[in-house]
Order: C-alpha cells, then sequence, then structure tokens
C-alpha cells in the first residue's frame, strides 16, 4: 500500500493553486513520448503549458518559481488510467479491504476484526479472490455467519462482478431458495437448493439496497482518498468508468473547489443517459472534470464465470456464461448518444459479449448517418476490457473501428486461472495487445483499480513481461502478445489521451501541450524487466502543479 505518511502529497485545492505555474525541470532523463524528439534535457513550463522542451545548453533565460531537480528520477508524459473507478478505489480506504488475502481463513479473520473494531451496522468489503486460495472456492454465507454472527455483512468479489452475503443479509433482502435470479444474474445455490450466499452480476442488485448510504462528506471523503492515492502513484488522470450519475454534481463542485488535483474523464452509469444525453457533454475548472461519455455493461467476469463466451466453460460446461442487455435493447441507447455526440464505452470480456458489442456498433453507426452526429465519423467508441477476442473478430476494432480500453494486470492475474476457464484454443485472442496495436487499434491502457491495486508500474510491467510479479508466465500464455515498452508507453500516455478527445494538449511533452508529467525512480525504457514494479512515483504534476511529491521512498506496491 502507499505509505502517504512517507511523502508530501499536494491537493490542488487553496495550496496548490497558489503555487506558480513556472517550473524548470531536470536532472534526469525525459522521454517526451514524441518520435521525432524522444528524449530531453530540460522541461521549461510557464502558465501551465510547456514552453520549452530539448538540451539544456538551447534553454532559453525565462522567469521560473521552482526549480524541480529530478535527482536522477525519470521523467514521462503524464499517466492516466484509462479505466478505473475512483469511488472504489476511495472506498478501499475506508472499508474493509480483502485485498490480498491468502485464504479463505485468513479473509475471515481480517472480517471477525474488522467486524470486533466496527460494533455497529451492516459490514461493507471487497477485495477478495479465491484464484490462489488453497480451499480453491467462493466464499458463502455460512463462512461469514461464523466469522461475524448475526451481521449484515456484504463483501464484493475483487472483480466486483460478484459478492457474498451472510444470512442476515440474505434474509433483510429477502432472498431465499424460491428466489429467481434476474436476467444476467446468477444466485448460486447448493445441494439442498439453497443460495450459498454468492450473487453474480445482476443478482447482486438484490442485495444493493442493504449497502449504507454515504452522506454527503463521507462520499466527498471517499473521493479525496481516491485522488490522494491515485496523485502518489502518479496518476495525472483517471478515466473514471461506471462513475455514478449522482455524483458528477460533487466531482465538479470539488474542482471547482480546488479540492480536484487529477483530471477524470467520467464515463457515467446508464442512469445518467438521457440527462446526458440531452445536455451534452460536461466540462468544468478548465477541463478538470470532463463528463462525455456513458459506461454500458454486455457481459459479467471470467474469474465468476460470467462473461459471455460462444462455447462453454472448459471447467464448468453447463454455462457459457451471462449477457447482461441484448440488442434489442442497447441498439436505441447508441444510436441516441451518436445523436448527442456522446461517447459509447460498453464493458465486454468473454468471445460472444465482444462480439455482440461489435455488431451492434456497426448497426448503431450504419443505422446513424455521420450528418446526424455532432461528432461526424469521429465518434472513438470503446470496448471495455476487450479481453477474450476471437482472432477472426479483430476486424471490428480496425474498421469500425474501436478502440480497445485494456487492462494489462488481468492478464497476469488471471494466467492462474483462465486456461482452465477457456482451455487452449481460446488463449488465441485472449490480453491480444500485441496483435491489435499491430493492426493499427488504439489500446489503451487502464488498471480497472480497485479490482487490481492500481499503480501504474505493474500495468506498465504487466504489458511487457506478461508475467506475474513473480515471473511466472505459465505454459502457453501467448508470450508474444506482450508489447514494446514505446506501445506500453503511449497505452499510458498518448493513446488515453486520444480515446478522451484530448490528444492535441495531453500525452506527450510537446511545446504548447498542457503540462502534465509523471516521474518514477525507475526508468522504464532501459530498466531490466523485473525491476519496473519495484520503482515508485517521485513527482506527479498537472498543469504546472505539482500535486504529488515524494520526499523518501514509499513503497507503492506492498
Amino acid at each position: 500500500m502507499i505509505r502517504l505518511a512517507l511523502s508530501t502529497l499536494l491537493l490542488a485545492g487553496a495550496a496548490a493553486t497558489a503555487q506558480a505555474q513556472e517550473l524548470r525541470i531536470h536532472g534526469g532523463p525525459i522521454y517526451t513520448g514524441v518520435a521525432e524528439q524522444p528524449t530531453a534535457e530540460v522541461v521549461i513550463v510557464q502558465d501551465g503549458r510547456i514552453f520549452y522542451v530539448g538540451p539544456a545548453a538551447a534553454a532559453p533565460e525565462v522567469e521560473y518559481a521552482e526549480d524541480l531537480d529530478l535527482k536522477g528520477a525519470v521523467l514521462f508524459p503524464g499517466f492516466t488510467d484509462g479505466h478505473a473507478h475512483l469511488d472504489g478505489i476511495g472506498w478501499r480506504e475506508l472499508t474493509l479491504n480483502l485485498e490480498g488475502s491468502a485464504s479463505v481463513a485468513e479473509a475471515m479473520a481480517r472480517l471477525t476484526a474488522w467486524a470486533e473494531a466496527h460494533p455497529e451496522g451492516p459490514i461493507v468489503g471487497r477485495g477478495w479472490i479465491e484464484t490462489h486460495w488453497p480451499e480453491a472456492r467462493f466464499l458463502t454465507a455460512a463462512d461469514l455467519d461464523a466469522a461475524a454472527p448475526d451481521r449484515i455483512v456484504l463483501l464484493g468479489r475483487a472483480d466486483g462482478h460478484a459478492v457474498v452475503a451472510s444470512s442476515a443479509a440474505l434474509a433483510a433482502a429477502g432472498v431465499d431458495a424460491s428466489t429467481v435470479a434476474p436476467s444476467g444474474g446468477e444466485i448460486l445455490k447448493g445441494a439442498d437448493g439453497k443460495p450459498t450466499g454468492l450473487l453474480v452480476d445482476a443478482a447482486e442488485q438484490l442485495v444493493a439496497g442493504l449497502m449504507p448510504q454515504a452522506d454527503p462528506e463521507a462520499l466527498r471523503a471517499a473521493y479525496r482518498a481516491g485522488f490522494r492515492v491515485e496523485a502518489a502513484y502518479g496518476w495525472t488522470g483517471v478515466h473514471f468508468m461506471s462513475a455514478p450519475w449522482k455524483d458528477i454534481p460533487l466531482l465538479e463542485a470539488m474542482a471547482e473547489a480546488g479540492e480536484a488535483p487529477l483530471r477524470i474523464y467520467n464515463s457515467v452509469t446508464p442512469d445518467g443517459a438521457a440527462a446526458l444525453i440531452e445536455g451534452g457533454p460536461r466540462s468544468v475548472a478548465d477541463g478538470r472534470i470532463i463528463t462525455r461519455a456513458i459506461k454500458y455493461y454486455a457481459d459479467g467476469a471470467l474469474g465468476s464465470r460470467g462473461a459471455a463466451l460462444f462455447e462453454p466453460y472448459a471447467d464448468r460446461p453447463d454455462t457459457t456464461g451471462l449477457m447482461q442487455i441484448t440488442g434489442d435493447e442497447i441498439i436505441p441507447l447508441y444510436e441516441a448518444a451518436l445523436r448527442g455526440g456522446i461517447q459509447v464505452a460498453t464493458h465486454a470480456i468473454g468471445d460472444r459479449g465482444n462480439a455482440s458489442v461489435a455488431q451492434w456498433y456497426a448497426a448503431a453507426l450504419e443505422s446513424t448517418p455521420a450528418s446526424e452526429r455532432p461528432n461526424g465519423a469521429d465518434v472513438r467508441w470503446r470496448i471495455e476490457h476487450a479481453q477474450i477476442l476471437r482472432p477472426s473478430d479483430y476486424h471490428w476494432f480496425v474498421h469500425l473501428p474501436i478502440i480497445a480500453s485494456m487492462q494489462p494486470s488481468h492478464a497476469i492475474g488471471d494466467l492462474h486461472f483462465a486456461p482452465a476457464r477457456l482451455g487452449d484454443a481460446r488463449l488465441d485472442g485472449a490480453y491480444a495487445w500485441r496483435s491489435l496495436s499491430d493492426m493499427g487499434v488504439v489500446v489503451v491502457g487502464g488498471s480497472d483499480a480497485p479490482v487490481e491495486r492500481g499503480a501504474p508500474l505493474i500495468e506498465f510491467y504487466a504489458a511487457v513481461a506478461r508475467a506475474d510479479l513473480d515471473g511466472f508466465q505459465g505454459p502457453d500464455w501467448r508470450a508474444g502478445e506482450a508489447v514494446d515498452r514505446a506501445t506500453a508507453l503511449k497505452m499510458f500516455t498518448l493513446w488515453p489521451a486520444y480515446a478522451s478527445f484530448r490528444e492535441a494538449e495531453l500525452g506527450t511533452i510537446e511545446v504548447g501541450k498542457r503540462a502534465d508529467f509523471t516521474a518514477f525512480s525507475v526508468d522504464l525504457m532501459t530498466a531490466p524487466v523485473e525491476d519496473i514494479p519495484k520503482g515508485q512515483a517521485t513527482l506527479t504534476v498537472v498543469d504546472g502543479v505539482v500535486v504529488y511529491r515524494a520526499d523518501t521512498e514509499p513503497d507503492a506496491t506492498d
């Protein structure tokens, strides 16, 4: 975890905005992301924009308020997390975190400790994943009941596509053996026909009413925590997926009050679609918070076997996964977004889910002439995850085109169970970053935090190593789908800028662009690959304002 006590974190509030936006940065390698001038010795910032990039000897004599010596750290264009959940990142800091639990026993020990420390009210947490556990099974209501007797407990699986509920929670929600799962969801039941406690995808909504409703100050605290964590990791921006529509005014108010240190590009929940389409794209605080996309779901997740496949799961032949929506339902929504000038991002993980979304995109584009779209042909629609593809479906990404928004760390975690879920043949189109980028597809890199830890150095490492943090890759894990370092850099800088319609302002270190930078203690372009995740962010700059600076050496990947 990030040890914030060991570093200086400057929120872009009154303290940060009071800092001058004139900087001179030097003292370490500088990678610009520009082919014609890939490196530099000095960057000068004036009025929040890049004024000079180049050799020290040619740097102009200008006024600047702060001289930033990198002291050997390495500067890059600002890293953007192309897929994350800012609210979940914040709540992870404030609720029961089961991330890293090594067994059912350890997870339940954490629950017991939390219950003893918080004797009142429902217990909410997330982050468990059973794929490494010696018990090799999902959590159950019985586990929760033993660890926290008679308490309402809701613990989300790490992927966010399943929740385990205690018996008290199931009873409070009225879920029993007779309950029918909603479309796109599953209620796991035991041999006795009773719910085990695990609710998958749409079935999670059966207990949603039990979640404590955060008061405005608690919600604001969660977002502040999310901003702190992301800034300390070195992210200068976040593409906030499934941003709750009800939270947009709060985020905008925080930005106007100087409480949003990072750039946030919102892709909102479907309940906000009609209002966003009617009102059009939103932007406040000089583009600090932009809302111009809608996030939909086509299927579920691979780990909980909710990802929709054409053929049955190799390790559970009775299911092909869960589609969350039909073409008849969603194509009219896509058409409305096109006419409103709103970007669409759709979650799809399984090969059937991805093929369906691509076909639906094609149908909506065909039925909505470019003359009826504010953005014409430049819609930049995205598929979030694009995780399991049939190679025969790559052409959709090339020719429509579709942006592939992918999270490299999924591949280095999933490698421990995906072969069992899919069988070998379907791995040919799994986590296919290299195949897609070689075909000219824009591949946006993200973390999906809090599903994953959310550290940019882990994501970059995963993209170029395609091995877990211990160096394990496994047999036939399609090592050729790893990307080179120049491509990985684009995945977290220029391509997220493009995916948010801001490539003219962000994504590279060039004169005239906004002064967003990330510095790491490790040289991502030359260090031994195994050293990449051992580094840390040393500096995060947004609009020429330092929003994070490491005073010592915090451990960002604990």
